[in-house]
């Protein structure tokens, strides 16, 4: 099929990348010309495992190309994917749909034939209707069809997630796009990855949905975390305990410094937000959300304690800056507001990334050093906020060595207490007996 996606970034890049190496022709537009140029040369503009090699076999093979010109792309197309940002709009939180909006009427201007338009963006329930209602009103003789299909990617695995997904989500309003979706994702229905076909607004709403049930889950386990440590219990082996309920599962219960990304803030947000405009507020979503919010800081403060309660003019150590590991995102990390927190308390500041740190360099004023022990030299703490493999494993005894104090608080519980207390140092971990 002809596969139009209009937004180069993250959602429509690796889609459009993956739909390529199903066999459809692909097209990936973008306004910004720098970002099409680097992409015709093979310069992927994100970090993601396996993209770049994706890419260039798909270049190669003729099947992907990128353009600036959205008119000729689309006029051409069976499908075109609509996966522009949706960030949080200043000021009230809610979701900025004015890409999507504007995209819209580009589409529909330029449309020939019946053409199926797809929202992969993350959108509010209703958007797929003013999609709809903007395409009518651009161009009145268009023939087409709008449909919700939601993009359950997770940075760092993005590939996998889509050619062996939990599920493909499908929300229609006119049965003649069945055909034609079912079509575009044929190779994984043959795979008997589930299609699950709804109506347009339960497709938007489920999104949102698994997206805040999970933000849940982990700020769930980031309290019960605060709980083991007041009452002396251990938060992994809680984890554990309930995680083998099959009723709960395992995934997304491991304690930490809070959530971040591109999603999670701003899909949480977005949902409180067209839920108090329905009248219908989810209070565990708005309750998750500050939680979240204050754990950032709090996870700050508990570095400030692990030094003695006082960091002022004290060098330290943060290792990961992404908000996960195997991406360059910085998008909402928590380690921008414990880097913040340590800074306004007076301490100094080195940090370590393996990818992020180009993007890190925009949002804070820091030390950036080339590797984790260069960012611990003189150090009087070193904190792990991201779990980077190379940042699990590390040498103790040497990041000892060119420490000026041996503790290490460990956000992300990769290392055992003992082993670290073994080789000298005070150990700090979350949800951890003292």
């Amino acid at each position: 099929m002809r596969i139009v996606m209009v937004g180069s970034g993250y959602v429509g890049l690796v889609s459009g990348a993956c739909f390529a190496d199903f066999g459809h022709d692909v097209v990936c537009v973008d306004k910004a010309v720098e970002k099409i140029e680097a992409l015709k040369k093979g310069v992927i503009p994100i970090f993601e495992p396996g993209l770049d090699a994706l890419v260039e076999s798909n270049v190669k093979a003729g099947r992907l190309s990128f353009t600036t010109d959205l008119g000729q792309a689309v006029a051409d197309a069976d499908v075109v994917f609509i996966a522009v940002g949706t960030p949080s709009r200043r000021g009230d939180g809610h979701a900025d749909l004015g890409y999507v909006y504007a995209a819209a009427r580009e589409i529909a201007a330029a449309m020939r034939g019946f053409t199926v338009v797809v929202t992969k963006s993350t959108v509010p329930v209703g958007t797929g209707d003013e999609v709809e209602r903007i395409i009518r009103e651009t161009n009145p003789d268009a023939d087409f069809a709008v449909v919700s299909n939601p993009e359950f990617l997770r940075e760092g695995a993005a590939i996998e997630d889509f050619k062996r997904p939990d599920r493909i989500v499908v929300g229609l309003s006119d049965e003649r796009a069945r055909g034609v979706m079912t079509e575009v994702y044929r190779p994984l229905y043959l795979n008997q990855s589930p299609l699950l076909f709804t109506s347009r607004r339960t497709s938007e709403l489920i999104k949102y949905a698994a997206n805040g049930f999970l933000a849940m889950k982990i700020t769930f386990i980031n309290e019960m975390a605060d709980l083991c440590e007041r009452v002396g219990a251990d938060v992994q082996d809680v984890s554990r305990g309930i995680g083998l309920d099959g009723r709960i599962g395992s995934k997304f219960l491991h304690a930490g410094p809070g959530y971040g990304g591109s999603c999670f803030p701003k899909d949480t947000l977005a949902l409180a937000k067209t839920a108090q405009d329905y009248d219908s507020p989810v209070r565990l979503i708005e309750t998750t959300i500050a939680i979240n919010d204050n754990r950032k800081r709090a996870m700050g403060r508990k570095v400030i304690a692990a030094a003695g309660g006082d960091v002022r003019g004290k060098k330290v150590a943060v290792l990961g800056l992404t908000f996960k590991p195997n991406t360059d995102d910085m998008r909402d990390s928590p380690a921008i507001a414990v880097v913040q927190t340590l800074k306004d308390a007076g301490a100094i500041v080195s940090g370590y990334d393996p990818e992020g740190m180009e993007n890190a360099k925009q949002l804070m004023e820091i030390e950036f050093a080339s590797g984790p022990y260069q960012a611990a030299e003189g150090a009087d703490v070193t904190v792990l906020v991201t779990e980077w493999n190379e940042l699990r494993a590390l040498d103790l005894e040497r990041l000892k060595s060119v420490m000026k104090t041996p503790i290490l608080v460990d956000l992300r519980n990769v290392y055992r207490r003992p082993e670290v207390e073994a080789h000298g140092f005070t150990y700090s971990g979350v949800g951890k007996v003292k």
